[in-house]
C-alpha cells in the first residue's frame, strides 16, 4: 500500500483505500481502544464533526491529519489505508452505504436510511438484496437493441483503427505455444490438450453441456466441459475460446459492450494460437512473393477452417503485409452476419452504423456466389463501386446449422496482383445504397405483379423476441449452475 510521496500541506490521500474503507478503519479502531470520537478529536485538535464525518467516508484526511489519526490508534498509515473493510459487519455497511450513494439508487428517488448500529444484519442484506436485483433490472432494460448495436459499432471503430490487429493477443497466444512446446506446422490437438493442462485445467467431452452454451468452464475444479458430439478437427477452437476467458482475465461483462470484446478476443486468441504469427506470417510473406496469397493455402498449411484462414488472414494482412484488406461473411439469405475492414470499403449498415443484419448488395461477392453451380471451388469477382473504385474479392460457400453463408475477403484492385485469382474475368457493379442497385424490380414487373402479388413472409423467430439478456446473454444459467452441480457430485 502506498501513500501520497509529497508531504505539502493540503495534499490529499492518495490510495487504494475509498473514502468509505478507510472511514470504517478508523472507527473500528476507535471503538477497540475504547476512545469516544471526542477523546480521538481532541487527540488530533480536531473538532468531533469532523472525525465523524471521516468515519462515516464523507470526508476524506489529508495527510498530516491521517498521520495524526494512526499515531493516536498506535498504528500505521498503510494499516489505515488497508483497501479491506476491518470485519465483517463493516464490510456489509459499506456495501449498503456504497450501493445508497450510486446512481441506481439515487435515481429511485427513495431516501437513504442511516446505517447505525442499531441497524440489523438482516436490514442491511435485505437492502442490498433488493438494490442488487434493481440493479439487475436497470441494466437488462439498458440493454435495448439500439444499446447492443452502438456498442458493437464502437468496438468495430476500435477495430478498424488497429488494422484489425491485436499486439497483446499474439503475444499471449505466443507464451501459450511456447509453454506447450510448439516448434512449427499445425497445432494439433495434443498440444491444446497440453496447454489446457498448463493452464491448470482437464478436458471433459459430455453428451448433456447445456443448450446455451458451447462450453463450460468449471473454475473451482479445473474442468472444461465440451459437447461429446463435436468432430475432433473442430474441438481445439471451442477449447481455446473457453481458455480465453483465463488467459485475458476475463471477468462478469458488465454489458453488451463487455460481453462483445470478451467474444472477439477469444475468438483472436483462438485463430492466433491455430494459426501462429511468426509462422503465418512466413507463409503469407513466401506467397505474396510468388504472387499467390490464397485463403485456401493458408487453410491447408495449418488444418484449420476456412473461415478461421481467411479471419486469421484479416488479422496480420496489414500489420505484416502492408495489404489494407476486408472480411465477409454473409448468409445465404443477403443478411450480413460479420465484417471487418480497413480498406475504405463501404459495408451496409443501419441508422446507427451498425453492420451486423444489414442486406448485403446482391451484386457483390459475397452474394454472387451463391447462384454459382461449382461449390468446390473459390469464386473470384471484381466489383466496380458507387464510391471507392473497384474491389476484388475471393468467396467460399460454408455450411452451417442455419442454412449456407459465405465468407469472402476483399482487397483495392491496387492490391490483387498479390493474389491468385485476380485473372478471374467475372466483374460486376454496385450502385447501392441506392434501392435501384439490386433492391427494386424493374418497372415493367413492378406494373404486372404489384397488385396481384402477395406473399407470406418467412419471419424470423427472432424478429419480436426480446434481446438475451442475462450477466452472459442468451445462457440459461439455471441451466449451467445444476449442469456443474450435477457433475461435481459425480465426481
Amino acid at each position: 500500500m502506498t501513500i501520497l510521496e509529497t508531504d505539502r500541506p493540503g495534499s490529499e490521500v492518495d490510495s487504494g483505500a475509498d473514502a468509505l474503507t478507510l472511514g470504517r478503519q478508523v472507527r473500528e479502531r476507535r471503538i477497540a481502544l475504547g476512545m469516544t470520537l471526542e477523546q480521538l478529536a481532541a487527540a488530533v485538535d480536531r473538532a468531533p464533526s469532523q472525525l465523524s464525518a471521516i468515519e462515516n467516508g464523507k470526508r476524506e484526511p489529508r495527510l498530516p491529519l491521517l498521520r495524526a489519526l494512526a499515531a493516536a490508534l498506535g498504528v500505521t498509515v498503510d494499516e489505515l489505508l488497508l483497501d479491506e473493510a476491518p470485519n465483517e459487519r463493516a464490510a456489509l455497511e459499506i456495501a449498503v452505504e456504497r450501493a445508497q450513494r450510486g446512481t441506481v439508487f439515487r435515481s429511485l428517488g427513495i431516501q437513504p436510511i442511516r446505517v447505525s448500529k442499531a441497524t440489523s444484519d438482516d436490514t442491511l442484506r435485505a437492502i442490498l438484496g433488493l438494490h442488487q436485483e434493481v440493479e439487475r433490472l436497470h441494466s437488462e432494460r439498458a440493454a435495448t437493441p439500439e444499446e447492443a448495436r452502438r456498442a458493437n459499432t464502437e468496438l468495430r471503430t476500435e477495430m478498424r483503427a488497429a488494422g484489425n490487429y491485436f499486439a497483446d493477443l499474439e503475444r499471449a497466444a505466443a507464451e501459450l505455444l511456447r509453454g506447450a512446446g510448439y516448434s512449427g506446422g499445425p497445432v494439433s490437438q495434443q498440444m491444446i490438450s497440453t496447454v489446457a493442462e498448463k493452464l491448470g485445467f482437464q478436458l471433459h467431452y459430455v453428451s448433456n453441456v447445456p443448450h446455451s452454451t458451447r462450453s463450460v468452464i468449471d473454475r473451482r475444479n479445473g474442468r472444461i466441459y465440451l459437447s461429446s458430439n463435436l468432430p475432433s478437427r473442430d474441438a481445439r477452437a471451442p477449447i481455446l475460446r473457453a481458455l480465453a476467458s483465463v488467459v485475458c482475465g476475463h471477468e462478469e461483462p458488465r454489458n453488451y459492450g463487455d460481453f462483445l470484446r470478451q467474444r472477439v478476443e477469444a475468438n483472436y486468441l483462438a485463430g492466433a494460437v491455430l494459426l501462429p504469427e511468426e509462422a503465418t506470417v512466413s507463409v503469407l510473406q513466401e506467397a505474396k512473393k510468388q504472387r499467390r496469397i490464397s485463403m485456401e493455402d493458408l487453410r491447408d498449411a495449418f488444418g484449420v477452417s476456412y473461415e478461421m484462414a481467411a479471419h486469421r488472414f484479416t488479422n496480420l494482412a496489414t500489420e505484416h503485409l502492408e495489404l489494407p484488406v476486408h472480411f465477409m461473411k454473409a448468409h445465404e439469405s443477403g443478411t450480413l452476419i460479420k465484417a471487418y475492414q480497413n480498406d475504405g470499403v463501404r459495408f451496409p449498415s443501419d441508422a446507427l452504423g451498425n453492420l451486423e443484419g444489414a442486406m448485403v448488395c446482391r451484386n457483390w461477392t459475397a452474394r454472387t456466389i451463391f447462384a454459382q453451380p461449382d461449390r468446390f471451388n473459390p469464386w473470384y469477382q471484381y466489383t466496380d463501386m458507387a464510391e471507392g473504385g473497384t474491389y476484388w474479392c475471393t468467396s467460399r460457400v460454408e455450411k452451417a446449422k442455419e442454412g449456407l453463408y459465405s465468407v469472402s475477403v476483399g482487397v483495392r484492385f491496387d492490391d490483387v496482383k498479390w493474389f491468385r485469382g485476380r485473372e478471374t474475368p467475372h466483374r460486376s457493379k454496385s450502385f447501392c445504397p441506392d434501392e435501384r442497385c439490386c433492391r427494386r424490380a424493374s418497372k415493367e414487373l413492378t406494373l404486372k405483379w404489384q397488385a396481384a402479388a402477395w406473399p407470406e413472409a418467412a419471419t424470423p423467430t427472432s424478429l419480436l423476441a426480446a434481446l438475451p439478456t442475462g450477466t452472459f446473454p442468451g445462457v440459461d444459467s439455471h441451466e449451467v449452475y445444476a449442469f456443474l452441480e450435477e457433475q461435481e457430485q459425480r465426481s
